[in-house]
Parts: structure tokens; C-alpha cells; sequence
């Protein structure tokens, strides 16, 4: 019998968490299969060996893993296939596949531009400047450039940057310094799905910078689009 595994990060933030979860309840709607469960890399419960456990209590003999990350760093690459290749070893004749993150995706880009549009300022001669997570892999930096390169050329931006709160450069601190030398309106996303402690200490390190025409943005969040991109993922899985 066929099940799917949900993967969301986790957080030591209970929003967060609950955020996630009510999420994928959405998304399990949409995926017709009797099994389907939630479970978090960190930071919460049930975790991955758990979330495997209770699929095949359940009546699995095939096991569909779907990480929800927006890209693919060392969770995707390393972590979550280490708990996979040590689930195989547990349970021998249960088939288990692997689906992408979220990655580049149209639809993500429009969702950015909707998390702009919904602070009400003009958007003309305006910049945008992306704010991923942060890795040491090189691919997320590569991936988050494309995007911003998408959503430049999409919705005619002057220009949209990207930095990171941790890992591989530029930093948030580095393009503050930058902008100092730039008037012009700058809308400020983080590229997480929920922020919590990131988006307050990126709130604290603006109070002062108020005057220098930085609006900040709620982050990209679970909307439809981020909803009909994780089915899409789903169902390219589920063809595995």
C-alpha cells in the first residue's frame, strides 16, 4: 500500500510548527491516498524515523518522502537521504522514493510579487532584495539568483538582489551597507516559508534604517501557489 511522508523543517517557534501542519492538511486533501503523514527534520515531533513508523503501522509497503523546502541544500541532499538509506535497512521489502524540493517554480514567483503588492507602496523604480535561510552549498545560492533574476525580468524591477542570514554570502549585513548608497525603494522578502526568530531579528536590524525607504515584506508563506507547486511536486513523485 502505497504512503506519502511530509517533511516540513520544524521550529523552535509553536507558530511555526502549527503553521506547517496546517498547511499540509490542506495539501493532503488533495492527494488521494489513505496513508499520508507529517512529520519535522528538528525542532519538533514526530521525526522522520517516527513519521516512517507510523506509515508502515498503518499498512505501507511503499513510502513517497516529500521534503517541504523551498530549496535544495544539505537537508535535501544529505540529511533527510541519510534517514531514508537508514530506513531501508530497517525495513527491508518497504519500496521507498524521494521527491525535489520546491526549487524554481513559476508560481513562487508570482507569490513573491503578491507579498509585494500587499504592502500598498508603488512599485516603480523600485528594488526588491530576497533573503534566503542561508547554506554552504553553492546550488541555493545559484537557485535563489534565478529566481531573483525571474522576478526582476517578470514584473520590471530596476534591480533584485539576494543575501542570506547564514552560510555563504552576501550577508543581510553587507547589503545594508551597500544600500546606504541607493535611494531607491527597496521591498525586502524573506524567501522562507515561515520566518518567526529570523523575521524579528531582520525587523530589529532595520529600526535603523526607517529613513532609507526599506519596506519590509511578510515572508513567502503557504499560500495557493505555494500549495499547487507542492501537489505538482507530489504528483511527479508519486510517478516514481
Amino acid at each position: 500500500m502505497q504512503a506519502i511522508l511530509y517533511i516540513a523543517h520544524g521550529s523552535r517557534v509553536k507558530a511555526g510548527v502549527e503553521q506547517a501542519v496546517a498547511f499540509l492538511q490542506r495539501v493532503q486533501q488533495e492527494i488521494e491516498l489513505p496513508i499520508q503523514e507529517i512529520c519535522f527534520l528538528e525542532l519538533a515531533e514526530p521525526t522522520i524515523a517516527e513519521g516512517i513508523e507510523c506509515c508502515i503501522q498503518r499498512g505501507a509497503t511503499a513510502i513517497a518522502i516529500m521534503p517541504i523546502l523551498l530549496l535544495a541544500a544539505q537537508h535535501a541532499k544529505h540529511d533527510i537521504p541519510l534517514e531514508i538509506e537508514q530506513a531501508k535497512i530497517q525495513y527491508p521489502t518497504v519500496r521507498f522514493t524521494y521527491g525535489k524540493p520546491l526549487g524554481v517554480h513559476e508560481l513562487l514567483i508570482d507569490t513573491l510579487q503578491a507579498r509585494i503588492l500587499d504592502t500598498h507602496y508603488t512599485t516603480d523604480q523600485a528594488n526588491v532584495l530576497l533573503i534566503g535561510r542561508g547554506s554552504s552549498d553553492p546550488a541555493v545560492k545559484l537557485d535563489l539568483a534565478k529566481i531573483a533574476t525571474r522576478l526582476r525580468d517578470k514584473y520590471a524591477y530596476v534591480a533584485v538582489d539576494t543575501c542570506f542570514l547564514y552560510g555563504t554570502g552576501p550577508t543581510f549585513e553587507e547589503w545594508l551597507q551597500q544600500k546606504q548608497d541607493n535611494d531607491n525603494r527597496v521591498f525586502i522578502v524573506p524567501y522562507l516559508l515561515f520566518t518567526g526568530i529570523l523575521r524579528q531579528s531582520i525587523t530589529k536590524r532595520l529600526v535603523s534604517y526607517e529613513e532609507k525607504n526599506i519596506i519590509l515584506c511578510e515572508s513567502l508563506g503557504y499560500d495557493d501557489n505555494v500549495k499547487k507547486a507542492l501537489v505538482e511536486r507530489i504528483h511527479e513523485l508519486l510517478q516514481l
